[in-house]
């Protein structure tokens, strides 16, 4: 079973994508992680994805695909979630090449719409532990000890740079732009399913499970 988790940053993606490898053992496939392990990594891939980001330049659509590529034949589990790829209709057809290659097959992509401006407050109040990555709220979900993570105990909580209302208007107008034509494209192929992503994550999650319990029947 693989699927697409389609929506603007903020939407809660990554949230819903780490509940689905606990609860279904799927494998999630986060651009972001993908080009880090690449980076420490000590393959030939690995090297030429380092020597792109020392330089500050931009990964290719091409690398990137190798990179899912990798995951892909190596892994087994309960299917892939692809969250933030593909962004483009470009990185749309060479993914559909690729699991065509492999054998495999997109089964759903779910669309988790949301209220622009009721996602800047969402966004800006949000913090991370920069050990092992749980995500906070100032006033959503406020770590139980100020100041620490509850999962790792780390004192480590950062807020991203860009966590704030102008660089998120910014990123909701490049993902209006460049990724939002991937809903026609995915309509039109029958996989799409659209969600209310401002709904609590309990109900945006069953949403995600009737979906993926449907495209298994």
């Amino acid at each position: 079973m693989n699927l697409i988790l389609l929506g603007p940053p903020g939407a809660g993606k990554g949230t819903q994508a780490k509940r689905l490898v606990e609860s279904r053992g799927m494998i999630q496939l986060s651009t972001g992680d993908m080009l880090r392990d690449a980076r420490r990594s000590e393959t030939p891939l690995g090297a030429q994805v380092a020597a792109i980001m020392d330089a500050g330049g931009l990964v290719t659509d091409e690398i990137v695909i190798d990179l899912i590529e990798e995951k892909l034949t190596a892994a087994g589990g309960g299917g892939f979630i692809f969250d933030g790829f593909p962004r483009t209709l470009a990185q749309a057809d060479a993914l559909d090449a690729l699991l065509g290659r492999l054998g495999q097959t997109l089964d759903a992509v779910v669309e988790m719409r949301v209220d622009d401006e009721a996602l800047v407050d969402r966004i800006a109040g949000r913090f991370t532990c920069r050990d092992c990555g749980e995500m906070y709220h100032d006033t959503t979900r406020p770590p139980l000890i100020p100041g620490k993570c509850d999962v790792c105990g780390s004192d480590d909580l950062y807020r991203r740079p860009d966590d704030n209302a102008d660089s998120l208007r910014t990123r909701l107008l490049e993902y209006y732009k460049k990724t939002s034509p991937l809903i026609g494209y995915y309509h039109a192929k029958g996989l799409l399913s659209p969600l209310d992503g401002m709904e609590d994550i309990a109900t945006v999650a069953r949403g995600i499970d009737a979906v993926l319990d449907s495209a298994a029947s």
